[in-house]
């Protein structure tokens, strides 16, 4: 596909051409087909670009440095938490893979791909899927991630997960045939469910979930009970858990707890609560009537900025405590405040037509997710003019921890985010072309797993790398200590 000069349509303040072509407009043209017509188009792109050519994988001449990579990548953040983020990106190969989707992205922009396009996650690494809760208090499970989503190629984000279940296997010292069948299989998931919903009609697509009793299901019964477990735990991960575990009432009111750098108080940052208020109130006039009615109802009472995951450390990520009126025991609402800069895909695909970042990740994210946060949101700095989206903090999220799964239980899990994976491209692309071009076979499924041994070998370099840089003092990391 030609990435061309089009008008994406609206007229509001944050609209723009832009040089990708928008989905809608993709997905138009290809409706003038037959069904028929469009799996044929499909599987004639093995042409242009064999499926065995995406096990290809080697540096280009003159690769960027890395090093110079994640210093480019973090010039716009905080600098005092630039060096958390190294020390969280340092500790393992798959840490350093999670802290570097802006390398993984330059590295995918010289591979193959078919020109399809679908609403990329763009950071489709095995950790950023797991279960959530839709507005109807219902547990489902996919992609939970979307600071880098935009319009791109679906092999990249299959590749990103590939990549990322070879690297974790890894670090738990599978041996290379284990996890290039895991690979490989979880690929194989990806290609027969793409190939289910490219027989489903629309409407069917696009309610399509995965809720938690087919999560639990589709592991064998002996790791049943641990998904169990998880799952307990993600539903007490909401908003009066977080009540209890980082606020404190101090002189009759309640706020966080500090524990600098990671949480900090508002009042000990260089920012102002006019800022913030500011923010708050742009984001509200972004919510849907119904939901800024419910909004209402709540008070702001405290606001804190905390240091979250790895790839994200250095953003300016905040949260805020809010309290309703109407219960003796607490009556919270927690929110998150994380700043949007421009996606690491946006230097290889050119830009939306959205012109605001965090608009852009809350676009990507209703589109990719069967359901989404019913506070999901986005705003600006009115002084700082900084691009910010905005969730709730705490609400039944949970996902898998790869460092600690056996081989077979991560095996499973890496099928089921291949499942997700697939459900997520099905709604904004073409199924049934992307499923053409895959066809019957495993061909694809094995390029992709001989791929992932290959850029696994690139990553266990790169983080070697990264430790020399630190090492010799280039670049500056802190380790924190086990909490």
């Amino acid at each position: 596909m030609e990435c061309t000069d089009v008008d994406v349509g609206g007229d509001g303040p944050h609209r723009r051409r832009g040089r990708l072509e928008s989905l809608e407009a993709a997905y138009a043209e290809r409706m003038k087909f037959t069904r028929e017509e469009r799996y044929e188009q499909g599987r004639l792109l093995r042409t242009s670009a064999p499926r065995r050519s995406h096990g290809d994988w080697s540096p280009v001449p003159g690769r960027t440095d890395v090093i110079e990579v994640l210093e480019r990548t973090s010039e716009n953040r905080l600098p005092e938490l630039v060096p958390y983020r190294h020390g969280r990106m340092s500790q393992s190969p798959f840490a350093y893979l999670r802290g570097s989707a802006d390398v993984m992205a330059m590295d995918l922009s010289t591979t193959p791909r078919t020109g399809l396009i679908v609403q990329a996650c763009g950071d489709a690494h095995v950790s950023n899927f797991g279960e959530y809760a839709t507005p109807e208090r219902n547990l489902i499970f996919g992609l939970n991630d979307f600071d880098e989503t935009l319009p791109g190629p679906w092999e990249w984000d299959v590749k990103r997960l590939a990549a990322s279940v070879e690297v974790a296997m890894r670090d738990n010292g599978v041996a290379a045939p284990e996890r290039r069948r895991a690979v490989a299989e979880a690929v194989g998931v990806y290609r027969r469910r793409m190939a289910e919903f490219s027989t489903l009609r629309t409407l069917e697509v696009w309610y399509s979930r995965i809720d938690i009793e087919a999560v639990i299901s589709f592991f064998p019964p002996e790791y049943r009970p641990l998904v169990k477990r998880d799952v307990k735990k993600a539903r007490k991960k909401n908003h009066l858990r977080a009540l209890s575990k980082l606020t404190e009432v101090v002189d009759g009111r309640r706020r966080f707890i500090e524990d600098p750098p990671l949480l900090v108080r508002l009042e000990h940052t260089e920012h102002d609560l006019d800022e913030v208020h500011g923010m708050i109130e742009g984001y509200r006039a972004s919510l849907a009537d119904d939901v800024r009615a419910l909004f209402d109802r709540f008070e702001l009472v405290d606001v804190a900025r905390k240091v979250v995951g790895v790839g994200s450390v250095g953003t300016r990520c905040w949260v805020g405590l809010f309290e309703g009126r109407h219960h003796p025991l607490g009556d919270p609402l927690f929110l998150q405040v994380k700043e949007a800069g421009m996606s690491v895909l946006e230097p290889y695909m050119g830009r939306t037509g959205l012109a605001h970042e965090g608009l852009r990740v809350v676009t990507g994210q209703r589109l990719i997710q069967a359901a989404s946060d019913l506070f999901l949101g986005w705003s600006e700095g009115p002084k700082t003019g900084r691009h910010y989206y905005v969730r709730q903090l705490w609400d039944a999220k949970g996902q898998g921890e790869p460092g600690v799964m056996e081989f077979e239980n991560l095996a499973h899990y890496a099928k089921l985010c291949g499942w997700a994976l697939a459900r997520a491209h099905a709604r904004t692309g073409d199924p049934v072309m992307i499923s053409g071009y895959l066809g019957k076979s495993d061909v694809f499924d094995q390029a992709i797993a001989e791929w992932a041994l290959r850029y696994g070998d690139q990553t266990v370099t790169d983080h070697g790398v990264m430790l020399q840089a630190i090492s010799d003092g280039r670049i500056e990391a802190v380790i924190e200590p086990d909490r």
